[in-house]
This record gives structure tokens, C-alpha cells and sequence, in this order.
């Protein structure tokens, strides 16, 4: 990978694709109204950038908070679910023209995108979304993708758009990422405590990154935190997507942190391909299969997950679903496609192919999950 250190993001021979991620602390002050000096200025950004020759994808927050100032909503419209849905539905459309107006005095396009976890999840509707920010953006639009807030509930939605923007940089292939925070970065610690540092650059999200991490954004506003902006790394990296945290709370925010270095720069250990990048990144699982010692060794070194390995299955799935893998100390291993449902797995849990027949009354596959259809986490 070309990518090596924060300035490269702005280096269009390196990232001719990037994605910016706006959170809603940045682009909403504490008043409910928009910050429309920050944000005139970052839209002219953008224009820099789409001159010297880069493609830029925004991922925007805001739609809630937006809303719910004009709807006198408490709590920022995050009192109750209802509120948020009414709040996202009012606020988008100030949304949608807030960027269409800042990208269009710099002389651009803005096009808009809402979307939930299941069109991201689902793999149809997945590379529909991405054939159209491909389109997008090769007749010279900037894409603004949002989650549909106004019709998501707990159980579709992302519940912050950093996720979102990583799994945005998949669909769209693009080479980074960069979440405008209200911190610098990711320290070895909680950044108020004395004697924290900055971490200019990580290789690869391990447990011990994820030590260091807090899931409290300081904002108070937004939904998401530095736990959660690992979790857009890990979907980044198996992608082969840089990504970056670096503070936007300055004006011009692009221009301080990548020509300064200064921020957290996540580079990949792998580069998965398309359908397992995209497999790796789903959030929701149709249900979980419990795997013994042997199989999880077999499944590390790249092997198919069999029936033998098997010690129970939670959940009800068909076949061709989604599944997490998970060893029996309940820690996660994997996700894949199952080449049978739960009835059937449930029926050869344990037992070797050349036993399976009698119990399914046809003959096996030649796996539960194919390694082909399967991305370790």
C-alpha cells in the first residue's frame, strides 16, 4: 500500500478516493443551528481537493440534532426513538441543502444518500449503493451519505456513522478515511489523564489497541467514540482502506491535520477481497456457531469450517445467511455464509461427513461454511 503517513491523504497519486466523516459535535453547536462558518470552509476543502485531483465521499452526521432545533425537541431529539425519527426527518432535508448550498458556492454538486444497516448488509442493495457512488462521483458529484435515521430502528441501524463511513469507503473502493473527531487522536490512555500520548500511527487494530479506547464521545452529542471508531478501523483494514482520526474542531481541519501529521493513522495488515471485505464488515448475524479447539486452529490456518467441529449453534438462519463464528470461550473467530440452516446443522453437529447423509437424507456439502465464504476477524 502506497499509504504511509497522514500527509499521503492528501496526495492524489496515493488517495485518489477518500472519505470524510462529519460528526454531528462538529457540524451542530450546542444552540441546535448549523456551524456554517466551519462548514463553508471545510466545503472549500473539498473543492481543493477534487482540483488537485482527488474524488471526495462525505459522511454526514447531523440530521437529529438539526431537526430536533426545530421541532423543540428535548435532549437533542435522542429522548425516545420516535423523537429521533421525527427529528431525522425534518433535519435532513436542512441537511441535504446545507451541503448542496457550502458544495455549490465552491462549485459543486452535492448528492445525497440515506441509507440503513440492512442496504449495507445486504448484498444486492450493497453493490446497488455502490454502483451509484460510483456514477456519482464519475460525473463529478460529491456524494453526502447519511444513515436514514427517519426509519431506522435499534435493530437496522448503525448507530454511528463512523461504522458507516468505513463500510462507505468499502462500497465505494475507496483508499482512506479520515473521521473528523473532537480529539486529536487515539492516546495510550484516556487523553485527560497526565502523561497520555499520541499514537501517530497503528498497524493494525490488536485487543491491545482496543485497551486504550473509550466508547464515551465527549460531545455529548453524537452517538459514537473512540470505541467505536476502532470498529470503522477494523472494517477499513480488511479492505485494505487506510483510516485516520485527527481533530476537526479548527477550521480547515483537512489542511491542520494531514499537513501537519498530526492525528492517528490506521494502516491494514490485510486486503480482503470484495465479498469477503464485505462480509467481514457486516454488523448483524443471523445467529452464531460454537466451534471446539481443532476447528478453531483449522479455521486460523484457512481451512473450511466442518461439521465435526461443531459443539451447538444459536439462533435461527437459513441457508445462505450470515453467521458468526465463535470459540467456547465465547470469543469471536469469524463470519461466513452457511451452506445449511440451523435445522440441518443442528441434525450433524459433531459428526463426521461420511455420517452425514442418513441424518439429512441427501447428500453432504462439502462444508458448513466454504473457506471461500468465510473472513476472519
Amino acid at each position: 500500500m502506497s499509504i504511509e503517513r497522514l500527509p499521503d491523504l492528501a496526495d492524489p497519486a496515493k488517495t485518489p478516493r477518500l472519505v470524510v466523516k462529519v460528526g454531528s459535535s462538529l457540524l451542530v453547536g450546542k444552540d441546535g443551528q448549523a456551524n456554517r462558518g466551519w462548514l463553508e470552509l471545510l466545503a472549500q476543502e473539498i473543492a481543493e481537493a477534487r482540483r488537485r485531483g482527488q474524488q471526495v465521499i462525505v459522511v454526514s452526521s447531523g440530521a437529529v440534532a438539526l431537526g430536533a432545533a426545530r421541532l423543540g425537541l428535548a435532549k437533542g431529539g435522542r429522548g425516545s426513538l420516535a423523537d429521533a425519527q421525527a427529528a431525522a426527518a425534518v433535519g435532513q432535508i436542512a441537511l441535504a441543502g446545507l451541503w448542496s448550498d457550502l458544495l455549490g458556492k465552491s462549485g459543486l454538486v452535492a448528492a445525497q444518500l440515506l441509507v440503513t444497516l440492512e442496504d449495507l448488509d445486504d448484498r444486492r442493495r450493497y453493490l446497488n449503493a455502490s454502483a451509484t457512488i460510483g456514477k456519482l462521483l464519475k460525473a463529478g458529484a460529491v456524494p453526502v451519505i447519511n444513515e436514514n435515521d427517519s426509519v431506522a430502528t435499534e435493530e437496522i441501524r448503525f448507530g454511528d456513522n463512523d461504522r458507516l463511513a468505513a463500510r462507505a469507503a468499502q462500497a465505494s473502493r475507496a483508499d482512506a478515511v479520515v473521521l473528523l473527531s473532537d480529539v486529536d487522536g487515539l492516546y495510550d490512555r484516556d487523553p485527560r489523564e497526565p502523561g497520555a500520548e499520541l499514537l501517530p500511527l497503528v498497524e493494525g487494530v490488536t485487543q491491545a489497541i482496543h485497551d486504550m479506547a473509550s466508547g464515551n464521545s465527549s460531545s455529548g452529542m453524537g452517538s459514537g467514540g473512540m470505541t467505536s471508531k476502532l470498529q470503522a478501523a477494523e472494517i477499513a483494514e480488511r479492505a485494505g482502506i487506510a483510516l485516520a482520526i485527527v481533530n476537526g474542531k479548527y477550521d480547515r481541519p483537512l489542511a491542520r491535520a494531514l499537513g501537519a501529521g498530526r492525528g492517528t493513522l490506521f494502516l491494514p495488515r490485510r486486503n480482503d477481497g470484495a465479498l469477503k471485505a464485505w462480509l467481514g464488515g457486516r454488523q448483524r448475524m443471523a445467529g452464531v456457531i460454537v466451534v471446539d479447539s481443532g476447528c478453531a486452529k483449522a479455521l486460523a490456518k484457512g481451512g473450511s469450517l466442518l461439521a465435526t467441529g461443531i459443539t451447538s449453534i444459536e439462533g435461527e438462519f437459513e441457508r445462505g445467511d450470515a453467521v458468526g463464528v465463535r470459540d467456547m470461550q465465547g470469543r469471536p473467530l469469524a463470519q461466513g455464509l452457511v451452506e445449511y440452516g440451523a435445522v440441518e446443522i443442528a441434525k450433524i453437529v459433531g459428526v463426521r461427513t461420511e455420517g452425514q447423509q442418513d441424518l439429512l437424507g441427501y447428500a453432504p456439502r462439502s462444508a458448513v461454511i466454504h473457506r471461500d465464504q468465510l473472513v476472519l476477524l
